[in-house]
């Protein structure tokens, strides 16, 4: 993984655990998600006219992925219901990227070697052991939280894998990142007028804001991890962007005023530590 990769990806996980950020402190989330979704979409058809017509095969992995990204979506707000930031947002992060380099392993050739399975495994680690010992309460296991969190991971193993594969085959990523966003915001409007209708988007104290800055994160920073899921192998770039971890905890503690524990020290050392074998 080359330089520009390398600083672009960390780049992208600083903006994710921002708009988690946002979604996390917001009074309603599906709403906000919405919004969110829905000003990606409003960027990328301005786009549009640069975007080549994906083939066939392009359009499958951007319609499963639509899906993949929705049902994310849709857990990762139920999961934020649930639990505390800085314990179950490493926990729906951490889980994926050991998901996704077991596949790669299993049937993308030469796409993990030794040395990145190793930085994946210490990099999840850190993010497994924040997970679990960086909460709150540590004597009863939010098992809910936890099931959700889980979900969640599933989903994004799913859409990474789904992105990776599709840019690859796609003329361009950023064709493919114009495509899948306009559906996506298509699916979750879908799905937010059918359980709410419009009555809530007329309402006082609507997120626009929020949602709309969100959307600009939430774009660019994706957009960052798919092109270079077309450089670098798709589980390196997976696990690197959970760094996210590392900075939504800096979020926690700063913003939140969440208290800076030994055991969350020690998880971002060791996060820090898998990030440098995959540098490596």
């Amino acid at each position: 993984m080359d330089s520009l990769v390398f600083f672009s990806v960390l780049a992208a996980a600083a903006m994710h655990a921002c708009w988690n950020a946002v979604i996390k402190t917001g009074t309603d989330r599906l709403t906000t998600m919405t919004i969110m979704s829905a000003a990606s979409a409003a960027m990328c058809i301005i786009l549009l006219p640069l975007a080549e017509w994906p083939s066939l095969t392009v359009w499958y992995w951007i319609a499963a992925s639509t899906i993949l990204h929705t049902g994310y979506k849709l857990f990762l707000i139920k999961t934020y219901s649930l639990g505390d930031l800085v314990q179950v947002y490493p926990l729906a992060r951490g889980t994926a990227p050991l998901i996704v380099a077991i596949v790669s392993l299993l049937f993308l050739t030469g796409e993990v070697t030794p040395s990145v399975f190793a930085g994946i495994i210490v990099l999840v680690a850190g993010i497994w052991l924040m997970a679990l010992r960086g909460g709150h309460n540590l004597r009863r296991i939010n098992r809910p939280a936890v099931l959700a969190a889980l979900g969640t991971s599933c989903f994004i193993a799913g859409y990474t894998l789904a992105d990776g594969v599709g840019a690859r085959q796609a003329a361009s990523a950023a064709s493919f990142m114009i495509y899948l966003a306009i559906l996506e915001g298509v699916a979750l409007g879908t799905v937010y007028l059918a359980s709410r209708g419009v009555s809530d988007l007329r309402a006082p104290g609507v997120p626009w804001k929020d949602g709309c800055i969100g959307g600009v994160l939430s774009l660019s920073a994706y957009w960052i991890v798919v092109w270079a899921m077309t450089q670098a192998p798709i589980a390196a770039v997976a696990a690197l962007r959970e760094t996210s971890v590392l900075f939504a905890v800096a979020i926690a503690t700063l913003v939140m005023k969440e208290k800076l524990t030994g055991w969350r020290i020690a998880a971002a050392l060791l996060i820090t530590g898998g990030v440098g074998v995959l540098r490596l």
